[in-house]
């Protein structure tokens, strides 16, 4: 990427977003931003902050994820656009699938992709999409060859009613291949994907609402002091993803989707016993619940047993080797991450 470029980056106060702006602005380009409302100093101050540290290099535009054409000034000049801007709620807090996630994540890549349509100097799309595009339940990978998670499969299990967000990732992301694949050759505009596992680290913005966080907090805050149920995640730290749509764009050879993950899960437990250690703290627990006993509350937690049938105590492994090889990116360990995770998140304890 040659440094007098313009990068837009889409839902830049978000969690994700906010690290790919300043790792840009920390690599001397010149950035687009957009942001639901300038108006709201107390989401923004950290791009504000980033405003006064780099002058002149960031501008914030105003940009809803519903509204046709709310992304055509923002992208004036720009070669390439990061589209991050995406809801990511609380699965269990989801009333309505299709209004709350569905829409705002489909309806936001058509816009931005319409408005790449119409802007001629874009040359490349690097889209946030996630793993649960790739797989709804942790079964599902059980299915794949070598039961491995891998970049050749799409979710084919999410529905509206069964792990709405994971369905509103896959619904955008086939959404955005179909609309680059739909370009007449020679294709004006490449498209990447960064599919990322629980995406967790230190948080720039202490208003960040990203539902992979809301995990880590109830832990922290001794929530869940009797144990934790027996489930596993593909992790990776917010740092390497925004490295990695900063390599997409650098890399000219750099194609298709990337999975952005560690190369096999972790189980809950070892996120809590990493964490003990770090805080010190009791009410953080050291043991598993039961699976049965799992299973009789599920109700209470919201979980279907659906849900628990297919995900609980099952965990499997992970094709990372193309972040590896094509974006260069080094997994740091998730002590680290963790523990620079706990550190951001008691700073917005205050």
């Amino acid at each position: 990427m040659a440094d007098n470029e313009i990068s837009l980056v889409t839902g830049a106060s978000g969690f994700i977003a906010s690290h790919v702006v300043q790792q840009l602005l920390e690599k001397g380009n010149d950035v687009h931003a957009t942001v639901r409302s300038t108006k709201n100093q107390k989401k923004i101050k950290h791009l504000l902050d980033m405003q006064n540290r780099w002058p002149g290099k960031l501008t914030l535009f105003e940009a809803d994820l519903l509204v046709a054409g709310s992304f055509e000034a923002s992208m004036k000049g720009c070669s390439v656009v990061y589209h991050i801007a995406s809801p990511f709620p609380i699965e269990t807090r989801i009333r309505d699938g299709q209004k709350e996630v569905v829409e705002p994540a489909l309806k936001g890549t058509q816009h931005v992709l319409d408005a790449v349509q119409k802007c001629e100097t874009v040359k490349l799309v690097v889209l946030t999409s996630s793993v649960v595009a790739i797989f709804g339940d942790n079964a599902d990978v059980l299915e794949m060859k070598n039961k491995t998670l891998s970049t050749e499969y799409f979710n084919t299990t999410s529905s509206v009613t069964h792990n709405a967000y994971s369905y509103s990732k896959v619904v955008a992301e086939k959404e955005a291949w179909k609309l680059h694949d739909a370009q007449p050759s020679p294709k004006r505009w490449k498209l990447v994907t960064i599919n990322p596992g629980l995406v967790l680290g230190p948080s720039l913005s202490p208003t960040s609402e990203s539902g992979s966080l809301s995990l880590l907090d109830q832990l922290l805050r001794g929530q869940l002091f009797l144990g934790v149920p027996d489930m596993w995640f593909s992790i990776v730290d917010v740092r390497e993803v925004a490295t990695a749509h900063l390599r997409a764009a650098e890399n000219p050879d750099s194609h298709g989707r990337f999975i952005l993950a560690d190369n096999t899960t972790h189980g809950f437990v070892e996120f809590a016993r990493i964490l003990r250690s770090i805080t010190q703290s009791s009410r953080i627990p050291r043991n598993k619940i039961p699976n049965s006993v799992v299973r009789m509350s599920g109700p209470l937690l919201g979980l279907s047993q659906k849900w628990l049938k297919l995900n609980l105590g099952i965990p499997f492994d992970i094709d990372n080797r193309p972040s590896l090889d094509q974006l260069s990116i080094v997994y740091r360990p998730l002590e680290e991450t963790l523990a620079d995770h706990y550190s951001s998140w008691k700073k917005a304890q205050g």
